[in-house]
């Protein structure tokens, strides 16, 4: 039986890291796509409980979720297009606009997606294209994406998927700028650097408002943690797999919390 693949993505239905996602997939598997009507960057794991939601076909297999988030499109794609006895082999959600490195995990949609692949039991990988100065304007260069993760996923639907349940692979492909070599490297989160990007403004009526800007991609060494971060990996122009556990619970520190408590 031929494998089956869901996708989803936070840029939009209409975002062409989507489109290189399908293709460089589409040779492997029946595909089922579920993505956003608008973009989503940004907006974690989060799930629409004040109004309801409507599904929109683009094409054969292929929806727009209206107004929805990627973690939307996975948990109702997973429990209105499927079942338990018809089940994706995989959910695969980019290629992401930007990168999704360090603690932007927890921001990112792409990778929400993939954590509510795995909390509904389906492997799950995100997927992220790191941008250079010139690529945040200009159009990108999908093809080493696409390669790496036509590769990874032959890996998975042929060898089965190399993570414990609850745990999912975070992939961040370097820039072009970064001279990219194809390698890959077994990474862990990097320690992310951030500063403050709100930017005020008035409108006509002279009423504020904020635009939040984007940060520099700026990290730090993770302090006893040994081996390459995401972030050193793109630097060098290597392919980042990180795999992340959704078990947050800082279990070297509850040692001293007991003894905080008492």
């Amino acid at each position: 039986m031929k494998k089956h693949i869901l996708i989803t993505n936070d840029d939009s239905y209409e975002s062409d890291g989507l489109k290189a996602l399908i293709e460089a997939l589409r040779p492997l598997a029946k595909l089922t796509i579920v993505a956003p009507s608008s973009e989503k960057s940004a907006c974690g794991h989060s799930l629409t409980l004040t109004r309801p939601l409507r599904f929109i076909q683009v094409d054969d297999d292929f929806y727009k979720l209206d107004d929805g988030t990627p973690s939307d499109c996975i948990y109702l794609a997973l429990n209105s297009m499927f079942d338990e006895t018809n089940r994706p082999d995989l959910i695969v959600s980019g290629i992401n606009h930007g990168a999704n490195m360090g603690e932007d995990i927890t921001y990112s949609g792409t990778a929400s997606a993939a954590m509510e692949g795995v909390l509904q039991g389906v492997p799950s990988i995100s997927i992220s294209q790191v941008l250079g100065g010139a690529e945040h304007s200009g159009e990108l260069d999908f093809e080493p994406a696409k390669r790496a993760i036509n590769h990874l996923v032959q890996k998975v639907l042929n060898g089965g998927f190399p993570l414990m349940e609850r745990n999912f692979l975070n992939i961040n492909i370097p820039s072009t700028s970064m001279n990219p070599n194809g390698e890959f490297r077994i990474t862990h989160a990097g320690h992310r650097l951030y500063g403050n990007d709100a930017h005020l403004h008035r409108n006509p009526r002279g009423e504020e408002y904020y635009w939040l800007g984007l940060h520099p991609l700026q990290f730090k060494k993770r302090e006893g943690v040994d081996g390459m971060s995401d972030y050193e990996a793109v630097l060098e122009g290597f392919v980042s797999i990180s795999p992340i556990m959704l078990d947050m619970t800082a279990y070297k520190q509850m040692d001293i919390l007991h003894t905080w408590m008492s």
